[in-house]
Protein backbone atom coordinates (compact mmCIF):
# COMPACT_ATOMS: atom_id res chain seq x y z
CA UNK A 1 0.00 0.00 0.00
CA UNK A 2 1.35 3.32 -1.13
CA UNK A 3 1.13 6.05 1.40
CA UNK A 4 0.03 9.43 0.16
CA UNK A 5 2.39 12.45 0.52
CA UNK A 6 1.52 15.25 2.38
CA UNK A 7 0.45 17.47 -0.73
CA UNK A 8 -1.55 14.64 -1.95
CA UNK A 9 -4.02 14.39 1.09
CA UNK A 10 -3.92 18.52 0.91
CA UNK A 11 -5.05 17.86 -2.56
CA UNK A 12 -7.66 15.35 -1.64
CA UNK A 13 -9.09 17.91 1.22
CA UNK A 14 -8.68 21.21 -0.81
CA UNK A 15 -12.76 20.85 -1.22
CA UNK A 16 -13.64 20.59 2.53
CA UNK A 17 -10.52 23.04 3.61
CA UNK A 18 -11.85 25.44 1.21
CA UNK A 19 -16.02 25.11 2.77
CA UNK A 20 -13.75 25.45 6.25
CA UNK A 21 -12.40 28.18 5.89
CA UNK A 22 -15.04 29.99 3.38
CA UNK A 23 -17.90 29.31 5.90
CA UNK A 24 -18.67 30.79 9.34
CA UNK A 25 -21.59 28.74 9.68
CA UNK A 26 -19.37 25.25 9.21
CA UNK A 27 -16.25 26.25 11.20
CA UNK A 28 -18.41 27.68 14.09
CA UNK A 29 -20.63 24.38 13.97
CA UNK A 30 -17.82 21.86 14.11
CA UNK A 31 -15.88 23.78 16.66
CA UNK A 32 -19.22 24.10 18.31
CA UNK A 33 -19.59 20.40 18.35
CA UNK A 34 -15.90 19.77 19.93
CA UNK A 35 -16.52 22.35 22.56
CA UNK A 36 -19.49 20.58 23.81
CA UNK A 37 -18.86 17.05 23.44
CA UNK A 38 -15.45 18.26 25.67
CA UNK A 39 -17.86 20.59 28.29
CA UNK A 40 -20.37 17.19 28.25
CA UNK A 41 -17.91 14.46 28.30
CA UNK A 42 -15.34 15.27 30.14
CA UNK A 43 -17.46 16.95 32.72
CA UNK A 44 -19.63 13.80 33.14
CA UNK A 45 -16.48 12.08 33.28
CA UNK A 46 -14.67 14.05 35.65
CA UNK A 47 -18.34 14.38 38.18
CA UNK A 48 -18.20 10.48 38.10
CA UNK A 49 -14.43 10.52 39.03
CA UNK A 50 -14.90 12.84 41.92
CA UNK A 51 -18.19 10.68 42.81
CA UNK A 52 -15.66 7.62 42.66
CA UNK A 53 -13.47 8.86 44.96
CA UNK A 54 -15.93 9.90 47.41
CA UNK A 55 -17.13 6.50 47.54
CA UNK A 56 -13.87 4.90 47.51
CA UNK A 57 -13.44 6.51 51.46
CA UNK A 58 -17.41 5.35 51.89
CA UNK A 59 -18.87 2.06 52.55
CA UNK A 60 -20.03 -1.13 50.47
CA UNK A 61 -23.51 0.29 49.94
CA UNK A 62 -21.91 3.47 49.12
CA UNK A 63 -19.15 1.58 46.36
CA UNK A 64 -22.08 -0.29 44.88
CA UNK A 65 -24.30 2.90 44.15
CA UNK A 66 -20.98 4.26 42.40
CA UNK A 67 -20.10 1.30 40.66
CA UNK A 68 -24.19 1.70 39.56
CA UNK A 69 -23.43 5.47 38.35
CA UNK A 70 -19.98 4.65 36.74
CA UNK A 71 -22.16 1.76 34.28
CA UNK A 72 -24.47 4.76 33.60
CA UNK A 73 -21.93 7.33 32.73
CA UNK A 74 -19.83 5.37 30.36
CA UNK A 75 -22.52 5.84 27.21
CA UNK A 76 -22.83 9.55 27.21
CA UNK A 77 -19.08 9.59 27.28
CA UNK A 78 -18.40 7.13 24.72
CA UNK A 79 -20.96 9.64 22.88
CA UNK A 80 -18.95 12.54 23.70
CA UNK A 81 -15.88 10.87 22.53
CA UNK A 82 -17.07 9.94 19.56
CA UNK A 83 -18.60 13.98 19.10
CA UNK A 84 -15.05 14.73 19.51
CA UNK A 85 -13.22 12.83 17.33
CA UNK A 86 -15.06 13.19 14.65
CA UNK A 87 -15.26 17.03 14.86
CA UNK A 88 -11.12 16.76 15.74
CA UNK A 89 -10.65 15.16 12.10
CA UNK A 90 -12.44 17.86 10.31
CA UNK A 91 -10.74 20.82 12.25
CA UNK A 92 -7.59 18.77 11.13
CA UNK A 93 -8.37 18.32 7.70
CA UNK A 94 -9.35 21.97 7.34
CA UNK A 95 -5.82 22.81 7.73
CA UNK A 96 -3.95 19.19 7.30
CA UNK A 97 -0.59 21.01 6.50
CA UNK A 98 -0.80 22.74 9.93
CA UNK A 99 -1.60 19.84 11.78
CA UNK A 100 0.23 17.41 10.54
CA UNK A 101 3.73 19.76 11.33
CA UNK A 102 2.77 19.86 15.15
CA UNK A 103 4.16 18.41 17.92
CA UNK A 104 1.19 19.96 20.02
CA UNK A 105 -1.30 17.72 17.31
CA UNK A 106 0.84 14.60 17.85
CA UNK A 107 1.12 14.99 21.75
CA UNK A 108 -2.71 15.80 21.70
CA UNK A 109 -3.49 12.51 19.87
CA UNK A 110 -1.22 10.30 22.65
CA UNK A 111 -3.15 12.37 25.28
CA UNK A 112 -6.30 11.30 23.94
CA UNK A 113 -5.02 7.39 23.04
CA UNK A 114 -3.96 7.50 26.69
CA UNK A 115 -7.37 8.90 27.72
CA UNK A 116 -9.37 6.04 25.70
CA UNK A 117 -7.24 3.25 27.08
CA UNK A 118 -7.56 4.21 30.70
CA UNK A 119 -11.25 4.45 29.80
CA UNK A 120 -10.81 0.91 28.90
CA UNK A 121 -9.37 0.05 32.25
CA UNK A 122 -11.87 1.75 34.28
CA UNK A 123 -14.42 0.30 32.20
CA UNK A 124 -13.29 -3.26 32.88
CA UNK A 125 -12.39 -2.88 36.72
CA UNK A 126 -15.80 -1.35 37.38
CA UNK A 127 -17.46 -4.27 35.22
CA UNK A 128 -15.35 -6.65 37.04
CA UNK A 129 -15.77 -4.59 40.79
CA UNK A 130 -19.63 -5.71 39.67
CA UNK A 131 -18.73 -9.52 39.35
CA UNK A 132 -16.12 -9.92 41.95
CA UNK A 133 -17.46 -11.90 45.10
CA UNK A 134 -17.78 -9.24 48.20
CA UNK A 135 -15.96 -12.02 50.31
CA UNK A 136 -12.91 -12.37 48.14
CA UNK A 137 -11.56 -8.81 50.22
CA UNK A 138 -7.59 -9.36 48.18
CA UNK A 139 -8.86 -9.04 44.73
CA UNK A 140 -11.34 -6.59 45.56
CA UNK A 141 -9.16 -4.46 47.34
CA UNK A 142 -6.88 -4.62 44.41
CA UNK A 143 -9.53 -3.79 41.69
CA UNK A 144 -10.99 -1.31 44.16
CA UNK A 145 -6.59 0.52 44.21
CA UNK A 146 -6.82 -0.07 40.13
CA UNK A 147 -9.93 2.22 40.20
CA UNK A 148 -8.72 4.20 41.89
CA UNK A 149 -5.54 5.02 40.04
CA UNK A 150 -7.38 5.06 36.69
CA UNK A 151 -9.62 7.91 38.37
CA UNK A 152 -6.98 9.64 39.21
CA UNK A 153 -5.28 9.45 35.95
CA UNK A 154 -9.20 10.32 33.90
CA UNK A 155 -8.99 13.06 35.82
CA UNK A 156 -5.35 14.03 35.00
CA UNK A 157 -5.83 13.15 30.91
CA UNK A 158 -8.66 15.31 30.44
CA UNK A 159 -7.30 18.11 32.06
CA UNK A 160 -3.86 17.51 30.25
CA UNK A 161 -5.98 16.82 26.81
CA UNK A 162 -7.46 20.02 27.09
CA UNK A 163 -4.27 22.24 27.78
CA UNK A 164 -2.70 20.37 24.63
CA UNK A 165 -5.67 21.63 23.00
CA UNK A 166 -5.66 25.28 23.72
CA UNK A 167 -1.84 25.11 23.08
CA UNK A 168 -2.25 23.33 19.68
CA UNK A 169 -5.35 25.91 18.68
CA UNK A 170 -2.70 28.84 19.79
CA UNK A 171 -0.12 27.10 18.19
CA UNK A 172 -1.78 27.27 14.73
Amino acid sequence: MMLMTLRQIEHVLAPWQSAYSNSKVISTGVTTVHLVALLFGGGLAVAADRGTLRALRAGAEERARQLRELHATHRPVLIALWCLFVSGVLQAAADVKTFATSPAFYIKLGLVALLVVNGGVLTLTEMALGRADTSAGTEQSSLWSRLRTSTYCSVALWTATLIAGVVLQNAS
